[in-house]
């Protein structure tokens, strides 16, 4: 009789072991992409998050488009969706914006990833007005009808207009409209003052 109740409960263990084992491999077939039950969607989420993060991670000079800014109207964007400027100064192209000066440190510049000629002209952007300018520094550098680009250190993130009609480093920041033209107008909120960025 304890024999036999000694058979009864290994062969209890034994179905547990397997079962358990059985449940360790739906888990491992769903994680990696298997039919088990909640595998089917698993995958699709991850691929969207990786999706995202490789876009996150992208250079802002890779790519260009067109987003609605308060205040500024329809500019250009980079490819984080933050806004690009300009540095003018009485209508001349390009004031200069460089390292040496600090000028990039709070403007900075939006170079091409080693190996890229060109950067990618998105929605709202004329690819013919999109072209790319060797510098000296070797670095490779977007340009909007001509305009060389850059970022601003008081824009936190997508679609502000932070950096709008600063005056620094020698000449006045603006926006881009689609058309590759300054937009002269002035954001809602005066930039120079809420930001804490104004070098004159």
């Amino acid at each position: 009789m304890a024999s036999a109740n000694r058979i009864a409960f290994l062969g209890m263990t034994l179905a547990a072991a397997v079962g358990l084992a059985a449940c360790g491999g739906s888990s491992g077939g769903a994680a990696s992409g298997g039919a088990a039950s909640g595998g089917g969607s698993a995958p699709p989420a991850a691929a969207t998050a990786s999706s995202s993060s490789a876009s996150a991670g992208a250079a802002p000079g890779t790519m260009f488009k067109v987003a609605q800014v308060s205040g500024l109207g329809s500019v250009l964007v980079d490819a984080r969706g933050h806004t690009v400027y300009i540095l003018t100064s009485d209508g001349h192209h390009n004031v200069p914006c460089n390292d040496a000066s600090g000028c990039t440190k709070l403007w900075p510049d939006l170079p091409l990833p080693d190996g890229a000629s060109a950067a990618t002209a998105g929605p709202g952007v004329k690819a013919s007005l999109l072209k790319a300018k060797k510098s000296s520094d070797g670095e490779t550098y977007p340009t909007y009808n001509g305009w060389l680009m850059y970022g601003y250190a008081g824009d936190s993130g997508p679609t502000q207009g932070n950096g709008q009609g600063i005056k620094s480093f020698g000449g006045t920041w603006y926006a881009l409209n689609p058309a590759g033209t300054p937009v002269t107008t002035m954001a809602s909120t005066s930039p120079s003052s809420s930001s804490g960025y104004n070098y004159g």
